[in-house]
């Protein structure tokens, strides 16, 4: 079994959730980023431990949160003694809009990834693309490169859809297989 790790900043309780079914697939551990941009206690240690490390941050205006650019930028010192070389890495993301430009988001993670050397994993679950889909379909944003998620701007965390949780457990076993084939 792998140790998959989730740093994630969620500025409303949206992303948590998303974080929450994510790591409940991946058998992972939280590492949640406060409101300042600091992680807990052994939160770098958590991350320096995990065989996998996945990203997670609201899109806002177009990019990750400012306290995930603190957690991305503090990550430098890993970086400088390359501790997550040939880690595996997986991403999600959540904003208001059904697009709301989420794909510059995880394009962030995948660079961010790929400096650190790691290993990108990708979301591997086909569109819910159908006249038929609902949109609370397994995958109905269309994500590739890693996890879609939407929740309007006036909807509370309880109100997400289950569909896009569905989707997050799912991306996390794969994440977490993966991983566990790395290592092997």
């Amino acid at each position: 079994m792998s140790k998959v790790a989730v740093v994630f900043h969620s500025g409303y309780g949206h992303t948590l959730r998303v974080a929450q079914a994510l790591a409940e697939g991946a058998g992972a551990q939280l590492v949640a980023i406060d409101a300042e941009g600091n992680l807990p206690e052994g939160g770098w240690d958590t991350l320096n431990a995990a065989d996998a490390i996945v990203f997670g941050s609201p899109t806002y205006m177009g990019s990750v949160s400012w306290q995930f650019k603190k957690f991305a930028d503090a990550s430098s010192k890993a970086w400088f003694t390359h501790a997550w070389k040939d880690k595996v890495f997986a991403g999600f993301t959540n904003s208001a809009s059904l697009n709301g430009d989420k794909g510059s988001t995880l394009s962030y993670f995948v660079t961010l990834a790929s400096q650190h050397g790691g290993l990108w994993v990708s979301l591997g679950l086909m569109p819910s693309n159908t006249k038929a889909a609902q949109r609370n379909d397994v995958n109905n944003l269309g994500g590739s490169i890693g996890l879609l998620a939407q929740s309007p701007s006036d909807s509370s965390p309880a109100e997400m859809l289950s569909g896009d949780f569905e989707t997050a457990k799912l991306y996390g076993q794969r994440i977490a297989a993966v991983a566990t084939k790395w290592r092997a």
